[in-house]
């Protein structure tokens, strides 16, 4: 049984939409509950946030059991352009 879905003037719409890890490109699963959408906001050059100015940035649930999440979204937002002064992790596992 397959319900068709569609949107208010009568167009047929997908149920379900694919995203993708932004710090590994594997696609995020519907059924990926640890996954998360982080929406990074833009400043000026004061400082202040922008009214509806922002980067979004997808994880999978896969980055975060890895605990490698806090340092693929400061290398992203750090590639996006919104943060500056990143400095990489040693990512020496000896």
């Amino acid at each position: 049984i397959h319900e068709i879905m569609e949107n208010e003037d009568g167009v047929r719409v997908d149920m379900y939409i694919p995203r993708k890890c932004n710090a590994t490109n594997r696609i995020i699963h519907c059924e990926d509950y640890a996954s998360v959408l982080i929406n990074v906001g833009h400043v000026d050059a004061e400082g202040r946030y922008v009214q509806g100015k922002f980067s979004t940035i997808a994880l999978s649930g896969f980055m975060r059991n890895r605990g490698d999440s806090d340092a693929a979204v400061n290398r992203l937002a750090a590639k996006l352009g919104v943060a500056r002064g990143v400095v990489e992790p040693n990512t020496f596992l000896g």
